[in-house]
């Protein structure tokens, strides 16, 4: 009898530490559409690349999009500005001096003359690779990974009829540090047909009633931290925001936003990451997307 329990416990031990392991390398579902941030179970955390993956690829480039889609990852973040022809245009910086083998601001060119030009990679060197509109990076994500709209407040109404068009409105999050007045004034009605988040500094006083505004009038899909050293306290907050299902977005790209806990700290030493899981952060905007899904795997969260 004693052997027969033995055998029992031990099967029940390795049946039990299977089950973990596995669990650890299965993804957590996704049909990549808002409605699976919404339903998101509360220890997923959703991996977001900023301005694709640039460190093997141009900053805001259809590869650097389609190597995220690859990669697994749960949201690219790009940046958009308008043409001379009102085009939307992938493009952090309002000029196209930095990243392309042109000069000048990108609102003097027009689109035809744009597509002439070369993106540069990370190291500043001429690419193939051409900047590309925000319709051609919607429809190369339709149905494969969320996207998020950086700079595109201002000019939210193009971005909102390219959304339309390209069907991909329902995997589409907008963002802006303005005031929910401002925001609501702006999208009208259509700010029920978007998903939006505020960006929020947690040291400032005016950026937390801000924070107030939204919560009061709108209940967002995220709120985007931005935390310095000092600025923790605000940390005890996160939970409570989780348990109304907003979820909780912190940057991981340089130690200004996140209290040192960033992506080049981690590259040294993952466990960094253990800050974010830690302390209830749900969406980590990150410059090294592989190495972030590496670790969460092993931990079990994405």
């Amino acid at each position: 009898m004693t052997k027969k329990i033995l055998y029992l416990f031990i099967f029940l031990f390795y049946t039990a530490n299977s089950y973990a392991q596995e669990k650890a390398l299965v993804k957590y579902p996704t049909n990549y559409t808002i409605q699976s941030l919404k339903d998101s179970p509360k220890d997923k955390i959703w991996v977001v690349a900023h301005r694709g993956d640039w460190r093997n690829a141009p900053e805001n480039s259809l590869q650097a999009v389609e190597n995220c889609i690859q990669m697994g990852v749960d949201m690219v973040e790009i940046d958009v500005q308008l043409t001379k022809d009102a085009q939307v245009v992938l493009m952090h910086d309002g000029t196209i001096d930095r990243t392309t083998n042109g000069k000048g601001k990108v609102k003097d060119w027009t689109l035809d003359s744009l597509k002439m030009l070369k993106l540069k990679d990370g190291l500043g060197i001429p690419t193939f690779h051409q900047i590309p509109t925000l319709e051609e990076v919607l429809l190369l994500c339709k149905g494969k990974i969320l996207i998020n709209i950086d700079k595109g407040f201002d000019i939210f109404r193009e971005c909102y009829e390219l959304a339309k068009k390209t069907g991909t409105l329902n995997q589409l999050v907008l963002k802006t540090g303005k005031p929910y007045k401002e925001v609501k004034t702006k999208l009208g009605d259509q700010l029920n047909e978007v998903a939006f988040m505020p960006i929020i500094a947690a040291g400032s006083t005016e950026s937390l009633k801000i924070l107030e505004g939204y919560m009061k009038h709108y209940k967002p899909i995220a709120i985007e931290f931005t935390i310095k050293k000092g600025e923790e306290g605000i940390l005890k907050e996160f939970e409570g925001y989780r348990n109304q299902g907003v979820q909780v977005w912190v940057n991981s790209l340089w130690s200004r936003l996140n209290g040192g806990h960033d992506d080049e700290m981690a590259a040294l030493n993952p466990t960094v990451y253990d800050w974010y899981l830690n302390n209830h952060v749900s969406m980590i905007q990150t410059d090294r997307p592989q190495l972030l899904i590496n670790y969460l795997k092993l931990k079990g969260r994405f």
